[in-house]
């Protein structure tokens, strides 16, 4: 590739989606470890632990990346990037070498959360919103997201492998060393990115936020994204668990998140290209619909490798499709200029939504013997979510119009 290519935003693209391929698809790899941790502790099926620690880094990783946005809205992304990679790469190293409670929900739950968050979705879309031309925006942020995708299709079932053939000590690690490739990468993104993030801005952040705090669509997208992460994340966590009970096994979650990952990064292009040109908030509201749908189909239809195959395949067309429509939005209604902020304030309810239901999959399957009341949970919140997308006003803001059109 030639120079002009490293200085340009099409870099900034590439170096986001590699970054996101390494970060998402490690943390999304969590719940292969689920039963080799419990079994190696000698919990048994008691897999109360590590459903808290998973859930927790879900929570923590949400809770984090409003105020690693701000962070980096005010001071710049890039030493956030790196940070947060070190801190990532050392929970998951500690994580391996756990011997029990406490140590895991350390590393797992807090150290890789603190460290998910300061490389997650928030930060990365936040610098491609600003270096995308507006008509394309939410095309390239969904090909920003389409990376984690591809990490999840590639580094689970590799994860798989790895915990299979030497053990979940040393893929545990693997994945760590994995992670400081964040850093390489951010270099080069800051190269390419140095004008836009280096451009002074008449608006505050603290403005910024009060301005979204007083639009109800704002919060109106906050109550849908907690359902997104309620949905997606109990499928992540708990599908190995729920298909070993079956005649399937629990080996074949890996396949089944693997295709998940494949046609999410059909979904998810797809839904960025519609949302150039159909109204955000309605896709939003077909999606969480047609997902709540297909959890219903599944959970009624008799397990077999067939049904897990085709179900994998639709729900990935669904999986993350939310992403570039919500942080488009956000966009859209505010401006890109505080996005990691204000998306990362989004992004927290998604978080809190997947420490929920990752945390209350566990104790219902302890307790009950069964997930019947989880999937209950979140086909019903499916529903509710698509209901509230409707009524959200999308139109920019009096001052996003009036910025437009002093540029123009």
């Amino acid at each position: 590739m030639s120079k002009g290519f490293w200085r340009s935003p099409y870099s900034v693209v590439l170096c986001s989606v590699l970054i996101i391929l390494f970060a998402y698809g490690g943390r999304q790899s969590i719940g292969m470890f689920l039963r080799p941790i419990t079994e190696g502790m000698g919990w048994g099926e008691d897999i109360r632990i590590m459903s808290f620690a998973s859930g927790l880094q879900s929570l923590i990783y949400g809770c984090a990346a409003p105020f690693f946005g701000a962070i980096a809205d005010r001071w710049g992304p890039i030493k956030v990037l790196i940070l947060s990679s070190i801190i990532y790469a050392l929970g998951l190293f500690l994580m391996s070498q756990s011997t029990g409670e406490t140590g895991l929900i350390v590393s797992v739950g807090f150290l890789s959360g603190i460290g998910a968050a300061g490389i997650s979705l928030p930060m990365l879309l936040s610098i491609v919103g600003r270096v995308a031309p507006e008509s394309r925006r939410t095309f390239w942020l969904a090909i920003v997201v389409s990376g984690g995708t591809l990490g999840q299709m590639l580094i689970v079932p590799l994860s798989h492998y790895m915990i299979s053939s030497w053990g979940w000590v040393l893929a545990a690690i693997i994945l760590s060393v994995s992670a400081l490739t964040v850093i390489p990468l951010t270099l080069c993104m800051k190269h390419a990115a140095s004008d836009v993030l280096n451009k002074k801005d008449k608006q505050s952040l603290g403005q910024a936020i009060k301005e979204a705090r007083k639009h109800r669509g704002f919060w109106l997208l906050v109550i849908g994204f907690f359902v997104c992460g309620f949905q997606v994340q109990f499928i992540n966590n708990h599908l190995e668990n729920y298909l070993n009970a079956t005649s399937v096994g629990g080996a074949m979650a890996a396949t089944a998140i693997a295709l998940i990952g494949l046609f999410n990064m059909i979904g998810t292009q797809t839904a960025g290209w519609l949302g150039g040109k159909y109204r955000s908030k309605y896709l939003l509201a077909n999606i969480y619909t047609l997902r709540s749908l297909l959890f219903l189909a599944f959970f009624i239809i008799p397990v077999s490798k067939l049904s897990v195959i085709v179900f994998a395949c639709l729900v990935g067309l669904l999986w993350l499709a939310t992403v570039p429509l919500t942080s488009g939005i956000v966009a859209q209604v505010f401006g890109p200029r505080y996005l990691a902020t204000l998306y990362g304030v989004v992004f927290l309810s998604h978080q809190v939504g997947s420490f929920t239901s990752v945390w209350l999959g566990g104790i219902i399957r302890t307790y009950t013997g069964s997930y019947d009341y989880a999937w209950y949970m979140i086909i019903v919140a499916g529903f509710v979510a698509a209901l509230i997308h409707c009524p959200i006003d999308d139109k920019p803001v009096k001052r996003v119009v009036e910025e437009h059109g002093a540029v123009a």
